[in-house]
């Protein structure tokens, strides 16, 4: 795809036609209230929720797209100035609300970008997004695939998150006269909360801004403000923490519950005698702390399973809204790219998925099982693909380092900050590659 032409959660460069997945921050940066660079296009719920967001955006710059249809963009190359047609078809990524995978289709072939997301198979919500991409792909095949590689790592394998949120509700029954917190982001894990509100037959406390996003969602009489109403309460993610949970428990009984792929985990400080939370990248390299010290990790009794106590007022739960690397590994054998990306370098445990997947890609399959006329059709869009498109797999960081700080590719006109990567890296973010490998 010719520079210039569209950007996928990328808002630094100009392009004629902009696409956002979901809202998280990490896929928003460079996108403010200002924003006068071009159409966005995004599902309707994350529209919806736009304004919350952005508090003063032009809302006549948002192109909503019905989720499982496919819409028609006219472009114009910058290069000879001919008009072509871009076709998009948004698909649910079933990660947080309103998030979406783009299916691209045109001239330069078939593309995939999954955005973050889940890819469970264990829901009638999984089934209809697993048969709306296989309507929606027929004969097509995908040329280069996107993909979510947050866990790509065998490292990482949780159940469902139905499984797990049965769970939370073990651990909050069990601790029948404790008050309960409940980190979570500004977006994302209102299944929990729902299911929690529902089993247990209570509300869920949330701060004021919280409470606006999840009436903008519907949800009008499960969550409140007021502390007196419940002993559950969700609270921001970045204030959950080992010192708060210490402070609350010197006033009333508190345990908190960190529902994440990432655990959570606790380490000593260099004096050794205190101790701090923090979220590191992979399970098999925490340091495995107890509360009192110790270098051991407590497992709870009873029926919480994967649950984990890391500490004696924290519960981390693997309840997460990326998929885990069997589901990645089940979603690229569904799809069969020819060739595929991580939009993910900001782990500590990164590996490329073609390190893992790329036997299940075509440019690296035999193509003799398949029929001579569909080899052919193959081999000839490998071929027109490989020439379009300027990727390089397996590039040294040393090579990566010695580039400008904007790395620029041809195929797709999406482009990539260093500084920026750096600095999301340093929040744990996840950056959005798009025709770059890393």
């Amino acid at each position: 795809m010719e520079k210039g032409l569209i950007s996928v959660d990328r808002w630094t460069e100009h392009s004629q036609a902009y696409f956002l997945t979901h809202l998280h921050s990490d896929h928003t940066q460079g996108l403010s209230s200002s924003w006068a660079k071009g159409p966005i296009f995004c599902s309707r719920l994350t529209a919806k929720l736009f304004p919350f967001k952005f508090p003063g955006f032009n809302l006549s710059l948002l192109r909503l797209l019905a989720v499982g249809t496919w819409h028609s963009i006219s472009l114009v190359s910058p290069s000879s100035a001919s008009s072509s047609t871009l076709q998009v078809m948004p698909i649910d990524a079933h990660h947080c609300p309103g998030a979406v995978m783009f299916l691209f289709r045109g001239e330069f072939g078939c593309l995939l970008y999954t955005g973050d997301f889940r890819w469970e198979t264990t829901s009638k919500r999984a089934e209809i997004g697993r048969t709306m991409l296989l309507n929606a792909l027929k004969d097509d095949v995908v040329d280069i695939l996107y993909l979510d590689n947050t866990y790509c790592n065998p490292s990482y394998a949780f159940p469902s998150r139905a499984i797990i949120a049965q769970q939370v509700i073990d651990i909050i029954v069990s601790h029948p006269e404790h008050d309960i917190i409940i980190g979570i982001d500004s977006l994302g894990k209102e299944d929990l909360l729902l299911h929690i509100s529902h089993e247990l037959k209570i509300k869920i406390w949330v701060w004021p801004e919280r409470l606006q996003t999840m009436h903008l969602l519907g949800f009008h009489d499960i969550f409140t403000t007021k502390t007196s109403l419940t002993r559950v309460r969700a609270v921001p993610r970045y204030s959950f923490s080992v010192e708060t949970l210490e402070g609350l428990n010197t006033m009333h009984p508190t345990i908190g519950i960190m529902p994440s792929g990432l655990p959570w985990v606790v380490r000593p400080l260099e004096n050794g005698d205190k101790l701090f939370g923090s979220l590191l990248t992979s399970r098999y390299n925490r340091s495995k702390w107890s509360g009192n010290g110790g270098n051991h990790t407590e497992k709870p009794n009873g029926n919480l399973g994967s649950v984990e106590k890391f500490h004696k007022y924290i519960y981390s739960v693997p309840y997460s809204d990326h998929s885990c690397f069997a589901e990645i590994e089940d979603f690229v054998k569904l799809v069969q790219p020819t060739n595929m990306k991580g939009i993910v370098s900001s782990s500590s445990c990164y590996v490329d998925p073609l390190y893992y997947f790329g036997r299940l890609c075509g440019a690296y399959q035999s193509a003799q099982n398949l029929p001579h006329n569909k080899r052919k059709e193959r081999v000839e869009r490998v071929l027109a693909v490989n020439n379009k498109t300027t990727f390089r797999c397996g590039a040294s960081a040393k090579v990566e380092r010695k580039r400008a700080m904007t790395v620029k590719v041809k195929s797709s006109g999406i482009h990539v900050s260093r500084m920026s990567a750096l600095r999301r890296k340093k929040r744990g973010a996840k950056i959005e590659e798009n025709d770059r490998p890393n």
